[in-house]
């Protein structure tokens, strides 16, 4: 059994954002090493339906979907800046669901081979040691998962 991780392999690198400032340090070691590697990274933001459902009424779940949405897009473009400037190749997306499943099904349909994320997100530090979603993606990611913290 091979037990070495061969990062010449690694093509894409998704890199899970949320604003916090743990997926934003992420964010800047994923370019380094999207840099290192001659690799593309692939962005993504999440609107997180559990954040929909406890912080908006049904009236106000489109406006407070769009200020999200908005937000994501803002984040987004900042990273996107960050990766311009260190000349690596980069795309985004903006999804909706559950952050941890969102992350895992992009992983695999999109074949990535590393993703790097930060260890808490804005949802808080929900766990003593590592947040929830992080937890989650590492436990189901098909490829290797950088926390930073």
């Amino acid at each position: 059994m091979n037990l070495t991780l061969n990062f010449k392999n690694i093509q894409k690198i998704l890199i899970p954002i949320d604003g916090s400032d743990y997926s934003m340090r992420a964010a800047e070691h994923g370019i380094s090493i999207a840099k290192m590697l001659n690799a593309k990274i692939i962005v993504v933001y999440v609107i997180d339906d559990i954040v929909l459902d406890q912080f908006s009424k049904i009236n106000e779940r489109e406006n407070v979907e769009r200020e999200l949405k908005k937000d994501g897009q803002r984040y987004i473009k900042y990273v996107l800046g960050l990766a311009e400037k260190e000349g690596v190749n980069a795309d985004s997306l903006l999804a909706k669901g559950g952050p941890s499943e969102q992350i895992v099904h992009l992983a695999k349909e999109l074949n990535i081979g590393l993703i790097v994320m930060g260890t808490h997100g804005l949802r808080g530090a929900m766990k003593v040691l590592i947040g929830s979603v992080a937890e989650r993606v590492i436990e189901l990611a098909p490829c290797p998962v950088l926390v930073i913290k």
